[in-house]
């Protein structure tokens, strides 16, 4: 940053170098704009140019401005509609800020662009560069000593002001009576201690579908989304019965009021009927993904309940426990004596730890909570319609064309319920499916979906036995290893390189574990 400062500081410095800082400047925005540069250009060097446009917009006088004031207004059109498109939160904030200090230069007296984002260190960092800094620093003066004297000495104040100060005001007892006869004075009741009617929630599934879908009752609405949840795991028959209809609901519920944590509510209960009855709503879930009508928010918050239910199957249901060693737990049940009698295992335990010689001591450890995997049975149901339509256009929906944030979420999505597929009957045709699905859309220009295809490519050799893996899948897998090795060297996304070579290694060390085991 000191480096860009200095350089295009000097350009600035002299009226004869000031139309190089203008060529400059729309070279900058020209690359700026560009989509192409915004999907294969890595994020610092997309940061390092939006920081050298914002010194130069620091530098130009207005009446620079004014002359190439359509330029920048072109150029700041097109570069914050790449920026918008992209799937990297950075580079959609990076637009933001570079779309926000170009329309604050054009239009000085008039509206100008406003987003909303988070600021972070670095987005305060851009705004300051359009601020140009001073280049001589001024040294304060030495203050004398009349001025400390000065300064020390309190405000005076006039003689009439300290009056009217400290007068209180002097009313006619006409005057007060008054006052204390207005309705304003009356004094109001003790409520402190009264109870808040609340309303109560319905008791019964079938009641809440009645108030999601007709009830006009604010209160009551509010309180069946805040029990919703509970009341599905409490009652799995009767969730069973409606749960279809209830995920269906739950999908296209709008918030009526300023209801605290309302997505997170919603989604907890989406959760909680998908889990109760997981091959049903799956299903519907799954085959509204791909239907018209749908936003992407709601598409997205499909994939979202799907994985969150994903996890919940796949984990075991109760706790673990402290176990201990065996040789501290009595055998016997033993009936009680007297006083004398009460400790003696805890005496010979004593006496059997003081004499003998440990060379390593026991600790006590966790028993790991076993259970059945109940994702076992509807791993197939989660991953395989998923995975089937997404190189089907729709009238509304492209994931292979500008929908690519929504084919993003869809690859972690598959990803991770791979990873949540490890030791389940169908493992081994999800693994082939999704190497297929990797294969095929290896090429894509957005980094956020590579990254995601690398991370499928994580979970399958993870998940998939490696003898498996070679009986059945042995040629795709030499030509993802040269893909991974193509994207280590060439691909420019730093998280994508990373991925890649995590993915080499562990191919590397299903290789050793393989040569290792005896035939």
């Amino acid at each position: 940053t000191v480096v860009l400062q200095t350089l295009l500081g000097y350009l600035s410095l002299d009226s004869l170098r000031r139309p190089l800082l203008l060529r400059v400047l729309q070279e900058l925005l020209e690359t700026w704009s560009s989509s192409s540069a915004v999907k294969h250009s890595p994020p610092e060097q997309q940061l390092y140019i939006s920081k050298a446009i914002l010194i130069c917009l620091s530098h130009l006088k207005e009446t620079e401005v004014q002359s190439c004031r359509q330029e920048l207004l072109t150029s700041m059109m097109e570069g914050v509609k790449c920026h918008l498109d992209s799937s990297l939160p950075q580079l959609r904030r990076l637009g933001m800020v570079v779309a926000e200090s170009i329309s604050s230069r054009i239009n000085t007296e008039g509206p100008v662009l406003k987003f909303e984002y988070e600021e972070d260190d670095e987005t305060r960092e851009l705004k300051s560069l359009l601020v140009q800094t001073p280049l001589l620093c001024v040294v304060p003066s030495i203050p004398d000593d009349k001025s400390e004297k000065a300064e020390a000495a309190p405000p005076l104040v006039p003689e009439s002001n300290k009056k009217s100060q400290t007068a209180a005001p002097v009313m006619p007892d006409e005057e007060s009576d008054a006052e204390l006869d207005s309705d304003d004075d009356l004094i109001p009741y003790d409520m402190s201690e009264d109870k808040e009617l609340k309303a109560k929630a319905p008791v019964y599934i079938r009641d809440c579908i009645e108030v999601l879908t007709g009830s006009e009752d604010v209160d009551k609405w509010e309180a069946t989304v805040k029990a919703l949840e509970s009341l599905i795991r409490r009652n799995p028959a009767a969730t069973r019965e409606v749960s279809v209809e209830l995920a269906k609901i739950l999908l296209h519920l709008e918030e009526k009021t300023c209801i605290e944590g309302f997505v997170e509510l919603r989604q907890r209960a989406q959760v909680a009927v998908l889990t109760m009855d997981p091959i049903p709503v799956s299903k519907y879930l799954t085959s509204q993904f791909y239907s018209l009508n749908y936003s992407l928010r709601q598409r997205m918050d499909i994939l979202d309940v799907l994985v969150l239910a994903a996890q919940e199957l796949s984990c075991p249901k109760f706790c673990g426990k402290t176990k201990h060693s065996d040789a501290q737990k009595p055998y016997i049940q033993l009936l009680p004596g007297s006083d004398s009698s009460k400790d003696w295992r805890r005496i010979v335990d004593e006496r059997i730890k003081s004499k003998t010689r440990r060379f390593a001591t026991g600790q006590c450890h966790v028993e790991v909570a076993s259970g059945p995997n109940e994702f076992n049975s509807v791993a197939g149901h989660f991953f395989f319609p998923l995975i089937q339509h997404f190189d089907r256009p729709l009238t509304t929906f492209d994931l292979l064309g500008e929908d690519h944030l929504v084919l993003g979420r869809l690859v972690h999505t598959l990803a991770v319920l791979m990873y949540l597929a490890v030791n389940t009957v169908a493992v081994t045709a999800m693994g082939k499916a999704l190497l297929e699905f990797a294969w095929a859309l290896r090429f894509h220009t957005d980094s956020y979906v590579r990254q995601g295809l690398l991370s499928c490519i994580s979970s399958l050799l993870l998940s998939v036995p490696a003898e498996l893996l070679l009986a059945d899948m042995t040629e795709e897998l030499l030509e993802t290893q040269s893909w991974l090795g193509d994207v280590v060297e060439k691909d420019p996304d730093g998280d994508c390189r990373r991925l890649a070579l995590q993915n080499l290694l562990l191919m590397e060390n299903l290789k050793k574990k393989l040569e290792a085991v005896p035939s």
